[in-house]
């Protein structure tokens, strides 16, 4: 019977001992609310942050009924969905109306391929937790993890050995605005524009710009941007060799302007390697996106970024 109390006692002792090493961060469940139109995210967002980086996978008949072009959906993720196509940085979360979910990263390996239907993949081994998101991609064996500060997207990307891709795709979103801007600076970053806005389509003149800056740990060994020309049915067309083609721009450093925009960083890797991608954006300008990557990240790596998030 004495055996007995102590072992009851012990048992006691273990849950007690284990309730008090949990903090109520713990407990949170950030996949509630991503089934059944209820509208949240899964992605990684700090505290009141204005940048966020959620799974996007509302796009493409591989995720009919549920896709953002045949349904209403104000969301960039849903439970059910398995098909991804990018990670967006800029979101709303619990909303009624479609609106931003714009920025999209995707990391690939292999040849480029820059039509999303194609180069989006299925996946596995979701994991969700305050400020933190990781998914495993299936078709290109690349672990995404994301995280963020108040104003900056970051990314780790695990590529395996071989070809790999960095894609920044400025014309998939939730918007229905349109028009955008990117230009690498160097191989290690990118600036742009995405125009968002006419949330539930209330007042449509209020359409605003997004600036961002992209920076990459690890040096492109090739860069380019690409654009979806406009299709012209008239005279004109017959002597434009890209008529309503995508045109690629290889180791451009100029400004290139459009709808169906994007920019690619490719990488030659000799063994498995780890790139980091961080996305400060912006509502006032190219320079103060700028200036809010490089004040909230500091030079510091993923896991030091993620650490501070939910400290």
């Amino acid at each position: 019977m004495k055996q007995m109390r102590l072992i009851i006692l012990f048992a006691i002792f273990c849950i007690q001992f284990t309730a008090v090493a949990q903090e109520p961060v713990d407990f949170v469940n950030p996949f509630i609310g991503t089934s059944n139109f209820g509208a949240t995210n899964p992605g990684a967002i700090a505290p009141r942050g204005m940048a966020s980086v959620s799974p996007f996978n509302v796009s493409g008949a591989q995720n009919l009924p549920l896709e953002k072009d045949s349904r209403w959906l104000s969301t960039p993720y849903v439970n059910e969905n398995s098909f991804l196509t990018g990670f967006s940085h800029v979101n709303l979360s619990g909303v009624g109306c479609p609106d931003l979910g714009v920025i999209l990263a995707m990391p690939t390996t292999g040849e480029l391929e820059t039509n999303r239907l194609k180069y989006g993949t299925n996946y596995t081994n979701e994991v969700a937790k305050p400020g933190y998101y990781s998914v495993q991609l299936s078709k290109y064996n690349v672990k995404a993890e994301l995280t963020a500060t108040t104003r900056v997207g970051i990314n780790n990307y695990s590529f395996p050995k071989g070809k790999s891709n960095i894609l920044i795709n400025l014309g998939l979103g939730l918007t229905n605005e349109e028009g955008a801007m990117i230009k690498v600076v160097a191989p290690t970053e990118i600036e742009g524009i995405r125009n968002v806005g006419s949330f539930c389509y209330y007042k449509p003149e209020e359409s605003y710009p997004v600036y961002f800056v992209a920076r990459f740990s690890k040096p492109a060994d090739e860069f380019g941007v690409w654009k979806k020309t406009k299709k012209y049915d008239g005279v004109e067309g017959q002597w434009m060799g890209y008529n309503g083609k995508k045109r690629f721009y290889k180791n451009y450093k100029k400004e290139i302007i459009g709808n169906s925009i994007g920019s690619y960083f490719t990488y030659n890797f000799d063994t498995p390697t780890q790139v980091e991608l961080k996305i400060g954006v912006s509502y006032v300008s190219i320079q103060n996106a700028r200036e809010n990557l490089e004040k909230e990240t500091q030079r510091l790596s993923f896991d030091a970024i993620y650490k501070n998030t939910i400290s």
